[in-house]
């Protein structure tokens, strides 16, 4: 019995002390701001305290007295202060203090990392002691310069080493501050009396020679190049004033060129500069870079007071009540089992509070993982995840629902400093965190988003925060979307701003595309349009669609040979499992190949789907999804679908989601936009100056569709028997290569590959492939043409 008794005691103790919360930013503002304060009454009661310590010594124990009044600029307070560190401290070394009670000060008030703080009160302190022995053992006449400890300690010292052996120590401490402080170095000290004795080079006056440091002699009528050095006297050339001494003389000769030949010379190499210089730095010179959003230049972004403050706006409700009940649980729960916790402590979100806990040794963490259901019983709440271990920490992670959850308003995230300051390519703000941060990721890096939970969860909004994210930072020049909504009704706010941000295929009457078929024909013409993109970042030679487009900014890219400034382009599916079951490979196929390809070239997709099962979210669409987001499911297959790992169905549901984007997943509120703030945000768009039409994607001509042209040589092109010649010459059948070639559009470039096909030239179409070159040479084209005529 008395074993047990002495195991359960220090368990209980430290569940008590470790629950403790950081200091808030206000606080750490206030307690900044009463340091600086109290840094500059030091500062001005030890200046007082050398004029008036004499009259205000007798003062000293009568502090309590009111009637009594010191001479010292703080009064009674600014002498108590100057006797205790100046008489009975380190005397003038204190002066020190007051400089790094305000350091720490400036360092809590402007909320600095405070990694170099403890370094600076160490050496202040080092100072400190070093400058009172010094002041004790040079002014030992003057006890008040070096204070009562200064005068004591070298007293104490010469008491055993002598007043020689307090000067040894003393130059030690100087020696080590140097050292470790300054860097000091003996090459330091010889490698500066070296530059100093360098000579200076100039040029001779012959008449005011200069005696010091040398003097550089220049014969007259000569061209300074060739330096030589003499040492002696003897061997300086014929001066008009002599050197006094022997000292290092530095003599240029001239070089033998004639002055024609030398004239020659330099406007041959002005006019190689004239001819290579760079026409793109011209033209920016000229005109500026290019600037593809002129043709809206007035455009205006939306504003905030377009976006409602929902809930109880940005702060969090703390309640202390809630926290100790679930603290106490938490222990006594894992104390049953026999777990002890050496710490604990709380992080609140706005609807989850995160509790860390550190195990005592010998805990097992599998141990604590298997009692997620008991501990969710002890607190009766839903939705009880725990993170075992915390990845980075050396705890334990229980995640418990609020009672009274806050909502996350999109107008809070976006107003965020994270949001409006971030230089990311595509912005997407979230929501927030557990620990109440603005979450924000760039799409651009991702580079393509998979979405999945349970009907009802969220992620109808989790779209529209993708998108308003997206429309409060981008330009419509920099950024297209293509929406994809088989369901007909959750997309179609965003017809508003058709002219402004949307992309559709050429003759498509409504951007927002909801049918199957025109699916499959919008993503096969994005194929397309990732080939041609390709092909311009190939002839650009650069890797990417930044660099691509910071290349065409810089104007060193000539339009005329078929480059252009290029727009993100985002392509949102809203419900992919509909598309899979309809059309099934004729979808996933372009899907994957656009996943796995189109990142380098700005093309990014956002697939979500309310049925997050194997056949739809299949092992292909994982493979290029790294970044994915679950909201509340069902069951633990379906997170495991989504994640690769379980948590999704212990959320709470209502915007509550976990964010991996390939390693560590992140609890997120996502923030919450309702549909009027959309239509708001879409109306404020739509009401401004557009484009003529939206943007528009290549033309795609299904292999259904066949060659229904007829071979009417009256109706050919006129470029017909040129791009004829391309396509034989290159023995390559692609519109895009007589796009460029001939400098032709591609809607007329893809009807003369019809043309080129019905006349038996090229072959038929075969997807993102080229065609077939039917005709092997220019010979067998002039045959074939020929026999047409006749």
């Amino acid at each position: 019995m008395a074993k047990k008794r002495t195991k359960s005691k220090p368990k209980s103790k430290p569940t008590k002390k470790g629950f403790s919360f950081k200091l808030s930013k206000q606080n750490k503002i206030i307690l900044g701001s009463l340091l600086i304060l109290l840094s500059i009454a030091m500062f001005f009661s030890f200046v007082s305290f050398y004029f008036t310590w004499q009259d205000d010594q007798s003062l000293l124990s009568e502090f309590a007295n009111r009637n009594q009044e010191a001479k010292n600029l703080l009064n009674k307070f600014g002498a108590s202060v100057g006797h205790f560190f100046m008489y009975q401290g380190f005397g003038l070394s204190s002066f020190i203090f007051p400089f790094l009670v305000c350091i720490t000060g400036l360092y809590m008030f402007l909320g600095l990392d405070k990694k170099g703080l403890l370094s600076k009160w160490i050496w202040g302190i080092v100072f400190v002691i070093w400058i009172s022995i010094a002041l004790g053992f040079f002014a030992i006449t003057r006890p008040l310069m070096g204070g009562l400890i200064g005068y004591e300690m070298n007293d104490f010292l010469q008491d055993y080493t002598g007043r020689i052996g307090v000067l040894l120590l003393l130059m030690f401490g100087l020696m080590i501050i140097l050292v470790r402080l300054f860097k000091f170095t003996p090459d330091g000290i010889v490698n500066y009396f070296k530059e100093q004795r360098k000579t200076v080079v100039s040029e001779f006056n012959t008449d005011e020679p200069d005696e010091e440091n040398g003097v550089v002699f220049k014969k007259e009528d000569s061209t300074p190049v060739i330096l030589d050095t003499y040492t002696h006297k003897e061997n300086i050339p014929k001066l008009k004033k002599e050197p006094k001494d022997d000292f290092e003389i530095k003599v240029i000769e001239e070089e033998v060129i004639e002055e024609e030949k030398l004239e020659m010379k330099v406007e041959k190499v002005t006019t190689e500069k004239e001819e290579t210089k760079n026409i793109a730095d011209k033209l920016v010179a000229d005109y500026g870079e290019f600037d593809p959003t002129l043709e809206l230049g007035n455009y205006k972004f939306p504003t905030l007071d377009l976006l409602e403050q929902h809930g109880a706006g940005t702060g969090i409700t703390i309640d202390q009540d809630e926290l100790e009940e679930n603290k106490n649980k938490i222990v006594d729960t894992l104390k049953n089992y026999k777990i002890g916790i050496a710490q604990i402590k709380a992080t609140i979100g706005p609807t989850v509070t995160l509790y860390e806990i550190v195990p005592e040794a010998g805990v097992r963490i599998s141990k604590i993982k298997n009692l997620e259901d008991d501990i969710a019983l002890s607190l009766a709440a839903l939705g009880i995840r725990i993170i075992a271990p915390i990845p980075g920490k050396g705890t334990i992670g229980i995640e418990v629902p609020n009672k009274k959850p806050s909502t996350v308003s999109m107008r809070s995230v976006i107003a965020s400093k994270k949001f409006q300051n971030s230089t990311m390519e595509l912005p997407i703000a979230f929501g927030k965190t557990i620990s109440n941060e603005t979450f924000v990721v760039d799409l651009a890096k991702m580079p393509h988003l998979l979405m999945a939970g349970a009907t009802g969860q969220g992620k109808s909004v989790g779209l529209n925060a993708v998108l308003t994210s997206l429309l409060y930072k981008k330009h419509p020049a920099e950024v297209k979307f293509i929406l994809v909504d088989p369901k007909k009704v959750e997309l179609t706010l965003y017809n508003k701003i058709e002219r402004h941000f949307l992309a559709k295929l050429p003759d498509s009457e409504e951007a927002i595309i909801t049918d199957n078929t025109k699916v499959i024909h919008t993503l096969n013409s994005l194929c397309i349009e990732m080939d041609n993109r390709y092909e311009l970042l190939k002839l650009a030679m650069v890797r990417n669609l930044k660099e691509y487009n910071t290349k065409f900014r810089a104007r060193k890219l000539n339009p005329n040979d078929g480059h252009k400034f290029l727009p993100y382009i985002v392509l949102v599916i809203d419900e992919f499992a509909d598309l899979i079951m309809t059309a099934g490979k004729e979808v996933e196929t372009p899907v994957a190949r656009l996943a796995q390809l189109a990142r380098a070239i700005g093309i990014h997709l956002i697939i979500a789907t309310q049925r997050p099962s194997v056949n739809v979210i299949t092992g292909l669409i994982k493979a290029n999804f790294p970044a994915r987001i679950a909201f509340r499911v069902t069951s633990k297959i379906d997170s495991r679908t989504i994640l690769d790992s379980q948590g999704a169905d212990q959320l709470i549901g209502r915007g509550d989601m976990l964010f991996t984007q390939g390693n560590d997943i992140t609890r997120i509120q996502c923030a919450f936009v309702d549909t009027p703030e959309v239509d708001k945000i879409t109306a404020y768009i739509g009401a401004q100056r557009a484009y003529a039409d939206a943007h528009l994607l290549p033309e795609y001509v299904g292999e259904d569709s066949g060659t229904s042209l007829d071979n009417n040589i009256s109706d050919r092109d006129a470029m017909f028997r040129e791009a004829a010649e391309v396509i034989v010459i290159a023995q390559q059948g692609s519109a895009s290569l007589i796009q460029r070639k001939l400098k032709l559009g591609y809607n007329r470039a893809g009807r003369i590959i019809d043309q080129l096909e019905a006349a038996g030239i090229v072959g038929p179409f075969e997807g993102s492939k080229a065609r077939q070159v039917l005709v092997p040479d220019m010979y067998a084209l002039d045959q074939l043409l020929n026999n047409e005529i006749n």
